[in-house]
């Protein structure tokens, strides 16, 4: 399986986390290609043809960022709405993506208590990222259970190593649970 991994990360060279697990997963460069996008386009023009058949050359994506105000980074923001085109990305008859994987890898400053019911944010972090779900629906991928990292200004050189490891392997799986609607995880 073929895995594209697309960074989202406009300072790429202040991350602890997704610099880690960027470092770590380049190191299977036949089954895992990153992409950066902050890097790729610093003008903020993506070339969509090109970022069409990168994604089309893939099984599985996954769109990796910290968590910025309760979304993405603007620039995958950006991506989606430039990318995921009527005609290429959905139809009435489906788009070009259907049946591949799509896929969440989001680092978290806060903690995770705070993304619970009646937490400090109010919201599960399964609630605030509906909306890819629901994106996901829409270009008919299968949804995957993201990978996250809470407290991320709180670990340890030794967790960041941990934390790039499973993550390495989160990529590599193919039993990879897909995320219901209900919350429930599905293999």
């Amino acid at each position: 399986m073929k895995t594209l991994v697309l960074v989202a990360h406009p300072n790429m060279g202040k991350s602890r986390v997704n610099k880690a697990w960027i470092e770590e997963v380049k190191k299977y460069p036949d089954q895992i290609t990153v992409h950066d996008l902050y890097a790729s386009y610093p003008d903020w023009r993506i070339d969509v043809q090109t970022e069409q058949e990168l994604a089309e050359k893939h099984d599985r994506i996954i769109f990796q960022f910290p968590f910025y105000w309760y979304s993405s980074p603007p620039l995958l923001k950006k991506w989606l709405d430039d990318v995921l085109t009527y005609g290429w990305g959905y139809t009435s008859k489906g788009g070009k993506l259907r049946g591949k994987e799509l896929g969440l890898a989001i680092s978290i400053g806060g903690s995770e208590i705070d993304y619970q019911p009646g937490g400090g944010d109010l919201y599960t972090i399964h609630e605030l990222l509906s909306p890819f779900h629901a994106t996901s629906n829409l270009i008919e991928t299968d949804f995957l259970r993201p990978f996250t990292i809470f407290d991320t200004d709180d670990k340890s050189e030794e967790e960041l190593i941990s934390s790039s490891r499973q993550y390495a392997e989160y990529l590599l799986a193919d039993g990879i649970m897909r995320f219901q609607a209900d919350n429930v995880l599905q293999k």
